[in-house]
């Protein structure tokens, strides 16, 4: 395992350098200019002084040829270097390690959401097929996973004011113990609550199938028993290999979470950054999000065959 999980790895490096080769390009070719745009903020006549702009950009290093730029950032990578902010002149990497931890613990708490209602609510839809609460389930399902979360939080928060006139508006974080945190973990999880209960509800009517669900049922074990003891550990297989899609769909989510409900987690500073062109803070967020998809791409590699000992032997042999 420990073998397969380095290979991961090194497979991973051209795979990282790709995308941070595809968001330098952006950056360097994009249409906003950083340097202009920090003089554009000044007063007075200042900003329309070309030889300070190319002064500032020349001390930036901003003026080098596009290669030589990537292969700079590269190595400063290496060294841990994640460069400083370019309207701000804070470090980089200071201002991630401050934003990255709300976003974090807002994610997790997240999936833990999404197991605790999404899975149980697929099994009860499964066994209830084709009854009214299974119709229910999955109406609300494709619901939910039909509004955005740019759209659900507003609509929430709006709602929560009318519903109840003086409860304080959920803005602002303090931690995941805070109540304010409720509202914005409802709305990440939405989406990725739809999701695992579509593909919960298709792995247990797979199931359902199979003979030994039958000689359990047959033999006159209680529904609850077959369904924690013989339904639940082959219907994780597949609910786990959503993992990185949930993931993609939670990272996306936190940037409008994040914003509307006035979090300092990475998804305001990405939006931040990308209203400054704040080239160095973006790729390193770019950098951070691909290396979580990965990471969690790599846990569903690993779990996969402690939950289904058939691919026991697959793992091995790559």
């Amino acid at each position: 395992m420990l073998r397969y999980v380095l290979t991961r790895f090194a497979i991973w490096i051209p795979s990282v350098l790709l995308v941070m080769l595809a968001v330098y390009a952006l950056a360097f070719y994009g249409a906003g200019d950083p340097i202009k745009l920090i003089f554009l903020r000044a007063p007075g006549d200042v900003a329309y002084n070309p030889a300070k702009i190319e002064a500032i950009r020349e001390s930036a290093g901003l003026n080098r040829p596009f290669l030589e730029q990537f292969a700079s950032y590269v190595l400063n990578l290496l060294q841990g270097k994640f460069g400083n902010s370019l309207t701000s002149g804070r470090s980089v990497w200071a201002m991630v390690s401050a934003a990255a931890p709300v976003s974090l613990k807002l994610a997790l708490c997240s999936i833990a959401l999404t197991a605790i209602v999404a899975i149980p609510l697929g099994m009860i839809a499964a066994l209830k097929q084709n009854s009214r609460l299974d119709y229910i389930i999955l109406g609300t399902a494709l619901f939910l996973w039909a509004i955005p979360a740019y759209v659900a939080g507003p609509l929430l928060m709006v709602g929560l004011i009318l519903l109840f006139p003086g409860a304080d508006v959920p803005y602002g974080w303090g931690g995941i113990f805070d109540v304010r945190i409720l509202l914005p973990l409802l709305v990440l999880s939405f989406q990725p609550i739809a999701l695992i209960v579509r593909q919960t509800r298709a792995a247990v009517i797979e199931v359902l199938s199979e003979d030994f669900v039958r000689t359990a049922r047959a033999k006159g074990v209680p529904e609850v028993i077959v369904a924690i003891r013989h339904i639940l550990r082959p219907v994780l297989t597949p609910v786990v290999t959503q993992l990185g899609l949930i993931m993609i769909t939670i990272v996306n989510g936190a940037i409008f979470v994040e914003l509307v409900f006035g979090l300092p987690g990475l998804g305001r500073l990405t939006v931040q950054a990308l209203i400054n062109s704040d080239y160095p803070v973006i790729l390193a967020i770019t950098l951070i999000g691909s290396f979580l998809v990965m990471i969690s791409n790599l846990l569903v590699d690993v779990l996969y065959p402690m939950l289904d000992p058939r691919a026991h032997d697959t793992t091995r042999s790559r």
